[in-house]
């Protein structure tokens, strides 16, 4: 992500208004895009509980990065920020401001940040994944033989990471630790970050009201269709909270009720996860209110702190 395109991002847990405050941002200001920054909106079929615009805002304002694969496919980090990549640069050519919105951390990271992300080498880790069964311990010491840096990063006990850390130094050549700190630190800002500050209390009834809603709008029948769909959901796609839950349901037999209430009790839980993403990040400006937020938005646009800075 480069140039000189006029942007600013929007960030915060789910259920903290983003969506209808970008809504509202571009539609008034007219020539402003939204490039949307969540992992699960790039699955097509996806829309009521991934609480993407409807296709009457879709025609009020441009959005980015959705339903970009069919839900039976895997989409890595590393493709979102390619697409975001191309993304920023089409509506730059349109001489359009860049309105960021989203609340999936990591890839709001890789895009924002730029981040040097490793690839991933499916027949390595299916082979460590094998020889973790017996002997981690093993496995974590070749990594410390290889490369120790991202040895003394990693307990010896984390098994999804001393693989992760062994798949990239054998499958690239390059040794884990050489992809740099990371999410480890935080480097200048290069897009401003405007987030909205909800308490707790009040995003658990927005949740639980919604997903109630969305069970009204017919969430249930999206699940089903997902399911019986060729090729069904991958295994990325199956764990999107409120999807994950409802699939116990559509094929496990599991209470329905049982089944919502679980997925409002883990939506919650996302929310905390994504407060604590976003708080810990200190270049992150922080709203309590729309009228604020929207402001700062407006005034971030029309001046030179929205100019992407490499």
């Amino acid at each position: 992500m480069s140039g000189t395109k006029p942007s600013v991002a929007l960030v915060g847990p789910t259920a903290s208004g983003k969506s209808a405050l970008a809504h509202e941002l571009a539609r008034e200001r007219g020539n402003v895009e939204i490039v949307s920054v969540d992992a699960m909106s790039v699955y097509r079929g996806m829309d009521i509980g991934t609480a993407k615009p409807t296709w009457t805002e879709r025609d009020e304002v441009a959005y980015h990065l959705l339903d970009l694969v069919e839900p039976s496919e895997e989409f890595t980090v590393a493709q979102f920020q390619r697409a975001a990549r191309e993304a920023v640069d089409e509506i730059g050519a349109r001489d359009a401001d860049v309105l960021y919105v989203g609340g999936t951390g990591l890839y709001g990271r890789a895009v924002l940040d730029g981040l040097d992300i490793p690839g991933r080498y499916p027949d390595v880790r299916r082979e460590l994944e094998e020889r973790a069964q017996s002997d981690l311990p093993g496995l974590y010491r070749e990594l410390l033989e290889r490369d120790p840096l991202a040895a003394s990063r990693i307990e010896p006990s984390n098994e999804r990471r001393v693989i992760r850390a062994l798949e990239v130094t054998l499958g690239s050549g390059r040794a884990f630790s050489s992809y740099g700190e990371g999410l480890l630190t935080y480097g200048p800002v290069r897009v401003v970050q405007i987030g909205l500050d909800v308490p707790l209390e009040i995003l658990d009834e927005r949740i639980a009201i919604r997903f109630r809603a969305w069970m009204e709008e017919g969430l249930l029948d999206e699940v089903s269709a997902l399911a019986a769909a060729p090729g069904g959901l991958s295994r990325t796609a199956r764990q999107a909270v409120g999807y994950r839950e409802l699939l116990r349901h559509v094929e496990e037999g599991a209470d329905l009720e049982t089944c919502v209430n679980d997925a409002i009790t883990q939506s919650r839980r996302l929310a905390r996860r994504q407060r604590s993403w976003f708080r810990r990040d200190p270049r992150v400006e922080w709203f309590d209110d729309m009228t604020s937020a929207r402001q700062r938005l407006d005034d971030v646009l029309t001046t030179s702190e929205t100019f992407v800075r490499d």
